[in-house]
This record gives structure tokens, C-alpha cells and sequence, in this order.
């Protein structure tokens, strides 16, 4: 079915997919607003406000609104990402008003209270520091500080203890008024839709007005910076984290990155997890993974081994990614790496949060909703050249390195 795009008179956009066939609803509130938008002090209150929106309206209490969807059934959960934040949730669609209903009260009506943001203070310092003890989690923290380090981008999403300790509500409130207007947020819904409900969503969002501190978000296009840190840790393996500088998802050549990405390392028959994990058994954990935002993206290998291994699965990794420069990849490769992004990308819409999710992330970053048969094109028209390109334009570059481990291990 076609996706079908409403703009209330405010501004909000309403992207709806009719899925027949499904008996489920997935909708969502996606709002323009990530870390990377972020003042310095203001680090992680992105994040912040999302964790607070489940914590009770003026009417509802947040232990009534888990019970809620608990009681019929259903999900209903929140992330922040560095661009943007979801409010989402899933249900049977003959509760669908009912889940709208709820989410627009938390939306518009939460009360941010004293005593809940001293509560939800300790929770999200828990959970910065469980991302801290997990070295597979700090090491890509440290490697965006290494990446971007003037730019918002290279900052944690959390935020950090300390500009956690200075959220209030009049923070809150301000970072809103700045961030959360009409023309900011998006309400995706994907599933058995009928009129009556869109009907509903107009009505709940449709009549909120702009503050007068509304902002556009200003992309920041940041430079790429390479450079290495080291953070000795007393834990029985290393982990390394190396990036390259890449491309934006805007970029015409997005999904050659995606297949070259799946070539390197991103799946089992790759080069990375044949030569290091399947012919050598350097590491139980090794991939590869591109991130792309509006304006920049990164290609980045991770791995992880014991402190002896460290410097031949250093010198398997260099020595793959350098093979790959010298001799390129093979036809076979690219037609499996096409073949694999048509099925992933076909099985990834299954359901109606996959429909929801594909559908307010077009909304918002490119205005367009392009058919599977759209994509499944593009992917088939992924060429030797472009793959040949990247891989000159990227792996040649000097990387940004991040590695935790054991004491006394060697630098890369």
C-alpha cells in the first residue's frame, strides 16, 4: 500500500501506511530532535526528557500507563538516537485510539515533577554507568570523542554525571520549547488503520502551537578527525574500535556503502569474520558497520581478543582491509552482498513497527517515501565502479582508533 502524508495546519506531519493484511498498530511521535543538537551543558537532556515522559501526566500516574498497556496487551517504549527521539507504541488495532490517546498525554501533559526528576536522575546515572563498565559500549564512546571532537556528534547520548546533576525542570521545559514544535515532529502509523483514528491524530496533534524559541535543527557538517586513545582496564580482553570517515545516508551511493560495509565485515561469510574469527580464531567477536547521519558517516571495524592475540588480529585486520584496497572485491561478493541487502531489507518489514519506524525516519530526513520495488532497484543497480570508489575514498583515509584492555598492551 501507498504511504499517504497529511500536514495539519500546524505543521505536523501525519505518514500513515494501510497494512490489510495485519491486525496490529504500530504509531509513533517522532520528534527532530537528537543529541547532536545539543548545547555542551545540555548534553544528554535529550535522552533525559524521553526517560521523563514516562513518568506521569497531570491525569496519569506512571505506574497507570504501564499497567495500561500491560493490561491490553501491548508496547509502548521510547529511544534517542544523535538526530532524532521516538515515542512508539504497539497494540491490537482496536486499541489503537486508546494508545494515541495515551501517547499525546505524555506528549503534551507530563508533569516533570521534583521528586520524579530526582528519580529518573539516579536511574539514567545507572545506565551511564553500566554503558561505562561495558567495554564494548565505552570503547565506540571514546572512539566518537575521538572522531568528532569540537561537535556535538562526538558527545554520549546519555550525557555525562555531570550535566546530568543540572537538569531541572525549567530545563526541560526550555530544551522543549526549542525543540519539540510542529514542524519538528512527525506521528508515523503503520498498521490496520481506519479513518476514525486519523481523525483522532489530527485532533491531539494537530492544535499545538510553536513557542517563540523554536528552532530549525542546523546540521553542523563536522570534520573528521583521526588520532588514537588507549584506556587501560583491568578486564581479560581487548577491545578495538576503528573508524573511517564516510558517507551521509542523503548520499546517492548509500546503499553501495551498506554492501560494501556487508562485504568487510558485516555478516558471517565477510572477509573480516572469515580471516580473523573462522581461519585463525583470533576473536570470538569481529564486524564491521557504517553509520550514516544527514550530513556525515563513519565505517567502523570492532573486535575483541585476549591481550596475546591483540597484535595478530591487529595485523589480520590491517592486512584484510589492505587486500581489499590493492585487489578490490569480486563479482561473487557483490552479488551476495545485493542479495543479502534485498533480503534483509524485504524480512526488516514484517511487521507494522518495521513499516512505522522505515516510514517517520523517511519523513523526517528525506520528505520522500520510496516503494520496495524502489529500493530493491537501487540495490540491484549498485555497481563495481562505485564499490571501487569507496573503497578508495574510505579505507584510504586515516582512521580514528579506540582501544580498551589489559595493561601493557601493544598501541595499533
Amino acid at each position: 500500500m501507498k504511504v499517504q502524508v497529511t500536514t495539519c495546519q500546524n505543521g505536523v506531519r501525519i505518514v500513515s501506511e494501510q497494512l490489510p493484511h495485519v491486525r496490529s498498530l504500530s504509531v509513533g511521535i517522532w520528534v527532530n530532535a537528537g543529541s547532536r543538537y545539543e548545547l555542551p551543558e545540555e548534553n544528554g537532556i535529550t535522552h533525559f526528557i524521553e526517560h521523563m515522559l514516562f513518568k506521569g501526566t497531570k491525569t496519569r500516574s506512571a505506574r497507570q500507563i504501564a499497567e495500561l498497556f500491560d493490561r491490553i496487551g501491548g508496547e509502548i517504549n521510547a529511544f534517542t538516537s544523535k538526530e532524532n527521539t521516538c515515542y512508539y507504541a504497539k497494540v491490537l488495532d482496536h486499541h489503537a485510539e486508546l494508545a494515541v490517546t495515551v501517547l499525546a498525554d505524555m506528549f503534551f501533559n507530563s508533569t516533570f515533577t521534583a521528586e520524579d526528576i530526582e528519580r529518573e536522575r539516579q536511574v539514567v546515572l545507572e545506565e551511564i554507568y553500566m554503558s561505562e563498565d561495558a567495554p564494548d559500549d565505552d570503547v565506540h564512546e571514546k572512539l566518537w570523542a575521538i572522531m568528532y571532537p569540537h561537535d556535538a556528534l562526538g558527545r554520549p547520548i546519555l550525557g555525562t554525571a555531570a550535566t546530568l546533576a543540572t537538569f531541572d525542570e525549567a530545563m526541560i521545559r526550555h530544551y522543549m520549547e526549542k525543540h519539540y514544535s510542529p514542524q519538528n515532529v512527525v506521528i508515523s502509523v503503520a498498521g490496520h488503520i481506519t479513518d476514525e483514528l486519523l481523525t483522532t491524530i489530527e485532533q491531539l496533534f494537530g492544535q499545538f502551537q510553536a513557542s517563540a524559541e523554536a528552532v530549525e535543527p542546523v546540521l553542523s557538517y563536522p570534520a573528521f578527525s583521526a588520532g588514537e586513545v588507549v584506556k587501560e582496564r583491568d578486564i581479560e580482553q581487548a577491545h578495538v574500535a576503528i573508524s573511517f570517515p564516510a558517507i551521509g545516508m542523503k548520499n546517492p551511493d548509500i546503499y553501495s556503502l551498506i554492501a560494501l560495509n556487508n562485504i568487510i565485515g558485516g555478516n558471517m561469510s565477510s572477509r573480516l569474520f572469515q580471516e580473523v574469527r573462522e581461519e585463525r580464531g583470533l576473536a570470538y567477536a569481529i564486524y564491521s558497520y557504517q553509520t550514516s547521519y544527514e550530513d556525515v558517516g563513519s565505517l567502523t571495524v570492532y573486535g575483541s581478543t585476549s591481550k596475546q592475540q591483540l597484535s595478530q588480529m591487529q595485523h589480520t585486520i590491517d592486512a584484510t582491509l589492505l587486500d581489499i584496497v590493492a585487489g578490490g572485491i569480486t563479482e561473487l561478493e557483490l552479488e551476495n552482498a545485493k542479495e543479502q541487502l534485498k533480503g534483509s531489507f524485504v524480512l526488516g518489514l514484517e511487521g507494522s513497527e518495521d513499516h512505522m519506524n522505515r516510514n517517520g525516519l523517511n519523513e523526517l530526513i528525506h520528505q520522500r517515501h520510496r516503494s520496495v520495488d524502489e529500493v530493491l532497484a537501487s540495490i540491484d543497480a549498485i555497481s563495481m565502479d562505485t564499490i571501487n570508489e569507496l573503497i578508495t575514498d574510505i579505507l584510504l583515509q586515516e582512521p580514528a582508533i579506540a582501544i580498551i584492555g589489559p595493561e601493557n598492551q601493544n598501541k595499533w
